[in-house]
């Protein structure tokens, strides 16, 4: 939520989330693209879609920017200015910022010259990075008020953990070191959210590259290489500050937001808040129960949620359960007793068809009813999730990383991601398909490709930050 002190129109964004609910509706949204371990031999590339119903390619895959190199898995995106630089006049959001996980590049594209087929401005090389950071494996970027970019990095070189942290890139996208202070790196690093009102940075966990490069494996959470903590650091100064260990409630605290955190491996939901004293607690909100199943590689089956988002009036929070296929919507006027107001099954394992079925407590045997689009089976299960900005269009990619991908939808990997769009009813909750949408990456020219992340040329609720 803002402080109200946006008073420059002419920044990037928006002075507010309200004022942002009432900003155009979205038209094109760039998506990463990725062939890395697909078994294609082509470079991942930035997707622009077309997303206006009024368009002659409405729905279709407009532009692809293709990046030089082979291996390198896009995964997450941010912008080089966003709503945190509004009362800025001289900033302006043209760049998005597309770090590579696996190869360690940090590709700048210009998004403002043509957003409709966006060019390649820029390549930060991992020599570049490693030799004055140490940092590997980029994964979230967000930009701060100064200008600079914040990226984190999951790792070294070598998959190591121990060397994670935040790399700081300059305006001009140079390698400026890192961002938190010497001996102050979190356990394990994945996404994060600064919020300057509160003074706090709170940075989540997922685990070591040198594990989840080469997919799940049970036996490297019992070895201790995914984390289960969130870290709170003081914002700007780098400083850890507390650490937050979520229990076995809280293994693989994936997405960090204002007030909740979801955490995959359990399926929980839980939320965080500040306590009388200034320190950070946190609790159990929202508890998906693993499902006992047969045919599967184990007796029972979790969620895993792989992302969430809350809409930009605080009123709605959405997530994801990748393994089931769902989609759920809850209303969070009522911070502590969240309601299920909205669910939609749009994929998973466990889809009629399936040789996998889950069983109810008195032993009967159930498979979830998952709607052909176009004529199309749907693949895989939700994984990114993107809200538009009046919180009444819901977009749905389905691969969560390429070996992942492999190991629990090798159907995927081998027919291609797809975007689907619910509707979204904003008054009383409730989600339903949209079938006139359907993005199929499985008809790519270069063969089928895995679509993860969306972004808006505006901007959106997870990628801006009001300050």
């Amino acid at each position: 939520m803002s402080n109200g002190h946006g008073c420059c129109k002419s920044g990037p964004g928006y002075a507010s989330p309200l004022e942002a609910m009432s900003g155009p509706r979205e038209s094109l949204i760039y998506v990463t693209a990725v062939y890395a371990g697909t078994g294609i031999e082509k470079p991942d590339y930035l997707a622009t879609v077309d997303v206006d119903p009024n368009s002659p390619t409405y729905s279709k895959v407009i532009h692809r920017l293709p990046v030089p190199y082979l291996g390198d898995e896009l995964h997450h995106t941010g912008w080089n200015s966003c709503s945190s630089c509004h009362g800025d006049p001289s900033a302006e959001r043209r760049f998005l910022i597309v770090p590579a996980l696996v190869s360690g590049r940090v590709y700048v594209v210009d998004v403002k010259t043509n957003p409709r087929a966006p060019s390649l401005h820029k390549v930060v090389e991992p020599a570049d990075i490693e030799q004055k950071t140490g940092l590997a494996y980029p994964h979230t970027s967000h930009c701060l008020a100064s200008g600079d970019i914040m990226i984190s990095c999951l790792g070294d070189k070598d998959g190591s953990a121990a060397g994670n942290g935040f790399l700081l890139l300059d305006s001009e996208f140079n390698v400026k070191g890192r961002w938190e202070k010497p001996g102050h790196s979190p356990l394990f690093g994945y996404d994060f959210w600064y919020q300057p009102r509160h003074n706090t940075m709170i940075s989540t966990s997922w685990g070591a590259p040198s594990a989840f490069t080469k997919g799940f494996n049970l036996q490297h959470v019992s070895d201790g290489l995914y984390g289960r903590h969130l870290h709170v650091y003081s914002w700007p100064g780098g400083e850890l500050r507390q650490t937050l260990d979520l229990g076995d409630s809280g293994l693989l605290p994936l997405e960090a937001n204002t007030g909740f955190v979801g955490s995959a491996l359990t399926s929980n939901m839980i939320r965080f808040f500040k306590t009388q004293d200034g320190s950070w607690g946190h609790e159990v909100s929202i508890s998906v129960k693993p499902l006992k199943v047969q045919n599967w590689i184990l007796p029972e089956m979790p969620g895993l949620i792989t992302d969430f988002l809350i809409s930009l009036d605080d009123r709605f929070l959405y997530f994801v359960n990748w393994l089931h296929g769902d989609i759920r919507q809850y209303n969070i006027e009522d911070l502590k007793n969240p309601k299920l107001t909205g669910q939609v099954w749009v994929g998973g394992l466990l889809q009629k068809g399936s040789p996998i079925v889950a069983i109810t407590d008195d032993g009967e045997t159930w498979q979830p009813e998952v709607p052909e689009i176009q004529g199309k089976k749907l693949r895989g299960g939700p994984q990114m999730i993107q809200l538009s900005l009046d919180g009444k269009r819901l977009y749905a990619t389905n691969s969560l990383f390429s070996t992942w991908d492999k190991q629990f939808y090798p159907d995927l990997v081998q027919k291609g991601s797809h975007i689907l769009q619910i509707d979204v009813d904003t008054e009383k909750g409730g989600l339903k398909i949209n079938p006139n949408f359907f993005v199929d990456f499985g008809a790519e020219p270069d063969g089928p490709s895995l679509a993860h992340e969306m972004r808006y040329p505006g901007g959106d609720c997870t990628s801006d930050i009001w300050v």
